[in-house]
């Protein structure tokens, strides 16, 4: 079971992504080799991309790959990264936390009301708008494992991807292959 949760949002996400393409290659050659369109296709599809946004985002904290100001933090004595990392951490379980408790309210209001999907009539519209409450609730969960870590002393920081640095680091690499040459 930890191994599923450890990758669930990877096997997930994976998954959406072919049924997606399935879908989209279907629609395509019936649109134009058959001359005829499915018509749930684009709603089918609009849903699955809204699940794979925010599954995904719960993947990217994991990951690690979240767009993140840390350039003061990483200029911080390591005790102090700790301290600033668990205060943003902190931050963002209670924001995460504030849309996983208005997600839940508007899925449930839209299950009371029983408003259906547009073009798949039997479709209610809580189910693909579940994935809201879901998605951030995963995330919660992500942030606990990293506030997990930082409090036992595993990471200091969130340990964002540094798009500068890696450039850098590829154009010295470059350098020293031509240099080889």
């Amino acid at each position: 079971m930890k191994k599923f949760l450890d990758h669930f949002e990877e096997y997930f996400v994976a998954s959406l992504l072919a049924i997606m393409t399935l879908i989209t290659c279907v629609n395509v050659f019936f649109r134009y080799v058959l001359g005829a369109s499915i018509d749930w296709a684009f709603e089918v599809t609009t849903f699955l991309f809204a699940w794979l946004i925010f599954i995904g985002a719960s993947w990217g904290v994991k990951l690690g790959a979240h767009i993140g100001v840390d350039a003061v933090v990483k200029l911080m004595p390591k005790n102090l990264q700790r301290i600033a990392t668990l205060i943003a951490i902190l931050c963002c379980i209670l924001y995460a936390s504030i849309i996983l408790y208005g997600g839940t309210v508007y899925v449930y209001k839209m299950y009371d009301i029983g408003i259906m999907s547009q073009d798949i009539h039997w479709l209610p519209q809580w189910m693909p708008r579940f994935v809201l409450p879901l998605g951030y609730a995963l995330v919660v969960y992500r942030l606990l494992q990293l506030l997990r870590d930082v409090i036992s002393g595993k990471r200091t920081t969130f340990n964002l991807a540094d798009e500068a640095k890696d450039a850098i680091d590829a154009f010295k690499t470059g350098e020293k292959q031509e240099a080889r040459s």
